[in-house]
C-alpha cells in the first residue's frame, strides 16, 4: 500500500462525499464549520466499522498535508465532475479541511 492517498482510495467512499448537497457543503466550508462534530454519532459509527486496511488509509489521510488532500479532491473532481470534490479542492477552504481532520484525529485518540 502506498503512503499517499489517491482518487482510487477515496472512490469507494464517494457516497460520504456526496451525502451533503453541494450548496450546504459550501456553506459549511465558508463558515469553517466543524462538520465532523455536527455529525459526531454518524462519524463515530463509520469509524467503528472500518477494517484494518481502511484504518491504514485513514491514518494516511490524517497524516497527509492538506494541500495533498486537496490535490486528490481536485483529481477526483476532474474524473467525476462531482461538485463536492470541487468545493473540497478549493484552497480557500483549507482551514475547513484542517478543522475537520483535527476533529477526526481527536475522536480516534
Amino acid at each position: 500500500m502506498s503512503d499517499k492517498i489517491s482518487y482510487e482510495d477515496i472512490k469507494p467512499y464517494e457516497k460520504l462525499f456526496t451525502a451533503t448537497p453541494a450548496f450546504l457543503l459550501e456553506r459549511f466550508a465558508k463558515r469553517n464549520t466543524n462538520f465532523v462534530l455536527k455529525f459526531k454519532s454518524k462519524v463515530e459509527s463509520f469509524l467503528d466499522g472500518l477494517d484494518d486496511n481502511q484504518k491504514k488509509k485513514l491514518d494516511i489521510v490524517l497524516n497527509s498535508d492538506t494541500d495533498e488532500l486537496q490535490a486528490v479532491m481536485a483529481d477526483a473532481y476532474e474524473k467525476t465532475n462531482i461538485k463536492q470534490y470541487k468545493i473540497l479542492a478549493n484552497p480557500k477552504y483549507k482551514e475547513f479541511i484542517q478543522i475537520n481532520i483535527n476533529e477526526i484525529e481527536n475522536m480516534i485518540k
